[in-house]
């Protein structure tokens, strides 16, 4: 995120970083990283798992519905961003 200043000015969008050690900060990635627990328990080797199945546990997450999207998936929400 070097070019934090450089993103917001292109694209409008605010960047905001979280303090340390402040995991109500980071909602979205708290929740997405208990998602992935589902799948890989914490601190799980990644080398043990095939590209495959890494794939599918993305792809997984990405057409799951979500409440924060509207109960849309990111996989709908990126598509209706990338079709502008």
């Amino acid at each position: 995120m070097s070019k934090h200043a450089q993103l917001t000015e292109r694209t409008g969008v605010a960047v905001y970083f979280c303090d340390p050690h402040r995991p109500w900060q980071r909602g979205v990635n708290e929740n997405t990283n208990g998602l992935l627990h589902q799948y890989l328990s914490k601190g799980a080797d990644l080398s043990s798992y095939t590209q495959e199945q890494l794939d599918a546990i993305a792809w997984s997450l990405n057409t799951r519905l979500r409440k924060s999207l509207g109960f849309r998936s990111p996989v709908e929400v990126y598509s209706e961003y990338g079709a502008r």
